[in-house]
């Protein structure tokens, strides 16, 4: 379709204009009287700069809106994050790239670009932005952007390598691999599943889950990225469509197992409808377990009532609050998994619940830095 291959190159002429822009329009300063002024504000940046790049070192896995919401928080604790994400996303703009175009899809290393940027909320507009007529409706032009940038190097990672740089973001963002994988899956009723979207429908009903090819194989990126790491982050995110699918490339549980860093599962606030439907945390966290080889060291999980209405919005969907029980906290307890517990609801833009980006940030870099101030003792 020439059509739609120009206005594709033209999105991303466009994007990189745009996004080129805006660190200048970032770095504009106002106008101030004297040169001490102006040295203090530099030596405050040098400071703050000096902070984060002496920050603790994360490796955070999984996919979705989860991710980019715990990357929004945690860029202002360190620039060591590497976000490792899944690439077996079959929906909406990002499933039809995959079909039509062959790419691995884009859209959750677009929204996890955006949330590591030093100006999420302009790149927000932009990189969001989403076309609703002709060829291109329903696309969004991040993702378009990151469609052309594979054209133009004809290798995926090099594309998102590509808009690490251009967007100048606080960290890296990495595919988990760059091979085409599927999900697959047996669903308890003897029922053989496939894809991401049928995954999710039985999500909660799956007996076992795999990937093809079983011999996809982690980037090495990902892989150098543990090896520097002080902590593994596993979520938040659709346990079965967002987290899981990393794991199931076998090298890299191997290499998460051997690697001794504290490994860190966030739990979701809500189930979601037919996914996690009737599913309590220990349920997600057996999941991983089974998956990973052994229990997470650490379960970050939120305590803080949700507000009615909005737990009533989200009952209307099919999802509940997830907190644990006593019979839970011991469970936990017993298989040597430490409980950490805080008020982690955020209601972003008065209609969506989310984690508290800042308070769950806090809590993962207090436990990385107590993990590498253990290390320099020893």
């Amino acid at each position: 379709m020439p059509g739609a291959t120009v206005l594709v190159a033209a999105g991303f002429f466009l994007g990189c204009v745009v996004t080129a822009l805006l660190p200048l329009r970032s770095r504009r300063r106002p106008v101030v009287p004297g040169k001490s002024s102006r040295r203090r504000r530099e030596v405050m940046e040098s400071a703050i700069e000096h902070r984060l790049l002496q920050g603790p070192s994360f490796v955070c896995i999984g996919g979705g809106t989860g991710l980019s919401t715990l990357l929004a928080g945690l860029k202002s604790f360190t620039r060591n994050i590497t976000a490792v994400v899944a690439v077996t996303d079959e929906g909406g703009s990002s499933g039809r790239l995959r079909q039509e175009w062959g790419v691995l899809p884009p859209g959750d290393i677009r929204n996890c670009l955006v949330a590591l940027a030093e100006d999420d909320s302009s790149l927000n507009r932009i990189l969001n932005f989403r076309f609703d007529r002709g060829e291109l409706n329903g696309h969004s032009l991040g993702n378009l952007i990151l469609l052309a940038a594979c054209e133009l190097t004809g290798d995926f990672n090099k594309a998102v390598e590509e808009m690490n740089r251009l967007l100048a973001i606080r960290g890296r963002v990495l595919p988990v691999t760059t091979e085409t994988v599927v999900l697959r899956g047996e669903a308890e009723n003897g029922k053989f599943v496939r894809g991401e979207l049928e995954i999710s429908e039985y999500g909660a009903q799956m007996k076992r889950m795999w990937l093809e090819p079983p011999s996809a194989r982690p980037l090495p990126g990902v892989i150098e990225a543990i090896s520097d790491a002080d902590a593994i982050v596993l979520g938040p995110g659709s346990l079965f469509t967002s987290i899981l699918p990393n794991l199931l490339l076998e090298e890299l549980t191997k290499t998460i197992r051997n690697a001794g860093l504290p490994k860190i599962y966030v739990a979701n606030l809500m189930t979601q409808k037919n996914e996690t439907e009737r599913m309590n945390i220990t349920a997600h966290l057996d999941w991983i377990a089974s998956v990973l080889g052994e229990m997470p060291d650490y379960i970050v999980v939120n305590h803080t009532p949700i507000p009615d209405d909005y737990l009533e919005r989200y009952r209307e969907k099919g999802a509940e609050p997830l907190y644990l029980s006593r019979e839970e906290e011991l469970y936990l307890e017993r298989n040597g998994c430490e409980i950490v517990s805080a008020d982690l609801v955020n209601i972003k833009e008065g209609k969506y619940l989310r984690h508290h980006s800042k308070n769950l940030a806090e809590i993962l870099t207090r436990i990385a830095g107590d993990y590498r101030e253990d290390n320099l003792r020893r």
